[in-house]
């Protein structure tokens, strides 16, 4: 009987971090059938230590990542797990993104003293660690004041508490993986907000010369409807510089004609705003999820321009 192989997983240290690792674990370990184990490793990244500067100061996207992508060069982890929307739109050389796991709810929720961003009080104080949000609240509500509320989903909520903020806005997704959702006054509409592009995605990154063994255990794990998703939102970011520093959200969903995608750039004071929405007919595939990820992007870049008579400018395909 041949011994069982075991997955070095690395993963940030947060509670909801962790779950997303045990989630992974547990998928992998079914998904092979027996004879792999796992063990878990926890890296506190550069993004967990900057907690008194908004994200777009400190550096954005990267800031946690990059640990666990230095893991995975040196050897020490054999892949890594991560929410998406953290994991920026060019990898490291030595990285791709093997598998993505079946996407949870990708809104955004509003806790506070309102279901609703129009029902907050006049000139009510939201924390919020995204610029994203920032800037839709500011465009739905321009007398709110948006203030910087940085740390984990715990910290953010005893901030609350504590009286820094009035209301803040989380991820339903990791309001749901921590069995939290019911600190949500509501769940904000997509229209209402549009996601940031990868939210609800848990994403997994490999490295390029990993053993086939081990590859091919990842794709097991691959839901293909997260992954057509996470193509074309990728796709609209990386044309428009998706980092920290850009307002940008992005969503792509299927439906029983085919497949749907909204996205959107907005000003950081959200006095502007330039979306652009697109179709699919008929089952996707992951070309035609990149094509309309680019294409949506494209129009939005041109749109923008125009409105500021400016020529076209497009994050580089580099662009991290």
């Amino acid at each position: 009987m041949s011994e069982a192989k075991t997955v070095r997983i690395g993963t940030r240290g947060s509670p909801l971090a962790l779950a997303q690792a045990h989630y992974f674990a547990d998928r992998i370990k079914a998904a092979a059938g027996g004879g792999l184990e796992t063990s878990i490793h926890t890296f506190t990244t550069t993004g967990d230590k900057i907690l008194d500067k908004p994200l777009q100061d400190a550096g954005g996207k990267g800031l946690f990542t990059k640990e666990l992508d230095r893991a995975q060069e040196l050897g020490e982890i054999d892949l890594a797990v991560h929410s998406l929307k953290d994991v920026t739109v060019t990898l490291a050389e030595h990285l791709v993104l093997a598998a993505f796991m079946p996407r949870e709810d990708p809104r955004d929720c509003l806790i506070g003293p309102s279901a609703t961003i129009a029902d907050l009080p006049q000139g009510a104080i939201v924390g919020t660690s995204s610029l994203r949000r920032k800037s839709q609240l500011l465009a739905c509500r321009p007398d709110l004041q948006a203030v910087t509320f940085r740390g984990n989903v715990q910290t953010r909520l005893r901030k609350l508490a504590e009286g820094e903020a009035q209301a803040t806005i989380l991820a339903a997704a990791g309001l749901r993986r921590l069995g939290m959702i019911d600190k949500a006054a509501g769940i904000l509409s997509i229209d209402e907000m549009l996601p940031a592009g990868g939210q609800g995605i848990i994403g997994v990154t490999l490295h390029v010369d990993a053993p086939q063994w081990l590859k091919d255990a990842v794709a097991k794990t691959d839901d293909i409807n997260a992954r057509l998703a996470a193509i074309a939102e990728r796709a609209f970011l990386r044309r428009l510089d998706g980092s920290c520093r850009t307002p940008i959200a992005a969503h792509f969903w299927l439906t029983e004609e085919g497949a749907e995608m909204a996205g959107e750039v907005l000003t950081d004071e959200g006095d502007k705003r330039w979306r652009a929405e697109g179709v699919i007919e008929g089952r996707p595939t992951e070309f035609d999820a990149e094509v309309l990820g680019q294409a949506l992007a494209e129009d939005v870049a041109a749109e923008r321009a125009y409105d500021l008579g400016e020529a076209p400018a497009y994050g580089p395909e580099d662009e991290v």
